[in-house]
């Protein structure tokens, strides 16, 4: 654990207080919008059939693996708390809000409003109890493997956490929507295929931005493989 002081202690708190806002914010969109559902059928040999809420959720496990490698387990395990605590905070206020009677001149009335928000309450609550389990695995795992090999071989426990917690994230998603008659069974098998294959795919793609974060961050604050900042 490196101590840090001066500048470049209020650096690295202000990096990580970003990283924190863009974590709670993806995690928080993606509970709001994903009852929309597109095809997405990159190299022609699948469709994937998935919700937009997918699309800003993977990078939630890249910044808690980022931070995870930076700023250690604690820091990382902070973020997951926080952004349980958003979570929670925006379906108070989405509830008010559903509560409050629309006037007539609303261009949103109060029926198109409660069911573009309606089912939130259930879906962020299904979202926020398998994210909380998935998140901890991830870390977990994350941090097992970098005990395991000395802090080297960044690329294993980026995409084995990563994978992993991705579809325990999926499969407890999709079971608790079922559930809740919020998404129909039928549908469980495809959704949970295409979900943790994109998410899969996501989890390829995001290693070489963990990298370059990680080389940014090393050469920034002078660490060597494995060590970690100690900020407030």
């Amino acid at each position: 654990m490196k101590t840090l002081t001066g500048s470049k202690l209020r650096l690295a708190n202000r990096i990580y207080l970003v990283l924190a806002a863009l974590f709670i914010c993806s995690l928080v969109v993606s509970n709001l919008i994903f009852q929309k559902f597109f095809y997405w059928n990159p190299f022609g040999w699948f469709k994937f059939e998935i919700s937009v809420g997918l699309l800003p959720y993977p990078i939630t496990f890249l910044v808690t693996d980022l931070v995870s490698e930076i700023y250690g387990r604690r820091k990382a395990n902070d973020l997951v708390l926080a952004g349980i605590f958003a979570s929670v905070f925006s379906l108070g206020i989405i509830a008010v809000a559903d509560v409050a009677p629309a006037i007539e001149a609303s261009p949103i009335q109060d029926a198109l409003f409660t069911k573009v928000f309606g089912a939130t309450t259930i879906a962020v609550i299904a979202s926020m109890s398998a994210y909380l389990f998935a998140q901890f695995i991830d870390i977990q795992i994350y941090h097992f493997w970098k005990r395991l090999t000395n802090g080297k071989m960044l690329w294993l426990r980026n995409n084995f956490s990563t994978i992993f917690s991705q579809f325990v994230d999926t499969l407890c998603v999709l079971l608790l929507l079922c559930f809740n008659n919020i998404i129909p069974w039928e549908n469980f098998k495809s959704l949970l295929i295409a979900g943790f294959l994109f998410k899969m795919l996501v989890a390829l793609i995001d290693t070489p931005l963990l990298y370059g974060g990680v080389y940014l961050f090393r050469r920034l604050f002078r660490l060597e493989v494995g060590e970690e900042i100690e900020i407030d």
